[in-house]
């Protein structure tokens, strides 16, 4: 079997996450931050940590190997979303560098964990430039796409484009639009969820013409997220492996037309750790090796 990080819907070998117990730590840190991060009201902790076991034991059923981030009372209760300080590739880990201000400390407290365990550092996004990885999304082995956003600017495309270009990648950009303002959370992968190599799910009002057109060039189906269940997070969908998803409960239009495309699903309840910080199951996740 070959494995890769170069893909988003290969079945998933190893990934890193960070536990919601590590992230909002108690109830004094989700006091203190919940209302200046822009979660949409305050997680609690008790139902965040029922969630967060659910969540890990669907990713555990596949046989994932898990690895954690630690506690780091440094970092926000917004570390909880462990994609986007990072990307992975074949010849080592990306460290971004994050487009909202009170995330800054955590690629390098990411970069630190990767090191320990041996895995290469291939570069780091340096400022003015800013990468988030939740705007990063492998379409296949040699394209990433790259959503430019108020979390990922034109600089920071240009220094990952740099990192990836000689390793035979083309990173392809996408220009999103203003939507809710700099204050939103709004990535590529709000908007686009792989779930296998030509199937993705998405939400097309926000999709800009020209790579809705791309993806349906190269042969993708488009499973289309209806506007009744974009805020739930109907459009933020992990691959465990082709057609075998992780999404969060209360989406049944975008589950049923998954089903429909031939997708297994799983889910489960993100009120606390998905919906009020808006971070599904991809946000939650930071996938190193899929199978090839």
């Amino acid at each position: 079997m070959s494995y890769t990080c170069q893909s988003e819907t290969g079945r998933i070998k190893t990934v890193y996450i960070k536990r919601a117990t590590d992230a909002f730590l108690d109830e004094e840190t989700l006091r203190e931050q919940w209302e200046s991060l822009n979660f949409l009201d305050k997680p609690v902790l008790a139902n965040a940590m029922q969630e967060y076991e659910v969540f890990e034991s669907l990713l555990k059923a596949g046989g994932t190997e898990i690895h954690t981030f630690p506690q780091d009372p440094a970092l926000s209760m917004d570390s909880l979303y462990c994609r986007d300080a990072a990307i992975a590739t074949d010849h080592g880990i990306i460290l971004c560098n994050m487009g909202k201000p009170a995330r800054a400390g955590e690629p390098a407290a990411q970069g630190k964990i990767f090191k320990a365990a041996g895995i290469n550092i291939l570069g780091t996004i340096k400022a003015p430039g800013t990468v988030e990885g939740g705007d990063v999304a492998w379409l296949d082995e040699h394209t990433l796409a790259v959503g430019h956003t108020y979390r990922t600017n034109l600089e920071g495309i240009r220094q990952l484009t740099a990192l990836v270009e000689p390793w035979g990648v083309t990173v392809l950009p996408v220009h999103l639009p203003h939507y809710k303002g700099p204050g939103d959370v709004f990535h590529l992968m709000s908007i686009l969820s792989p779930v296998d190599k030509d199937l993705a799910v998405v939400y097309s009002p926000l999709m800009p013409i020209v790579f809705r057109n791309w993806l349906l060039d190269k042969g993708y189906g488009l499973v289309e997220v209806p506007e009744e269940e974009w805020d739930t997070m109907g459009c933020n969908v992990l691959a465990l492996a082709p057609r075998e998803c992780l999404m969060v409960a209360g989406n049944p239009q975008t589950r049923a037309a998954l089903e429909a495309a031939g997708c297994i699903v799983h889910t489960y309840v993100g009120a606390e750790i998905s919906v009020k910080g808006g971070g599904g199951p991809t946000c939650l996740t930071r996938p190193l090796w899929r199978e090839g």
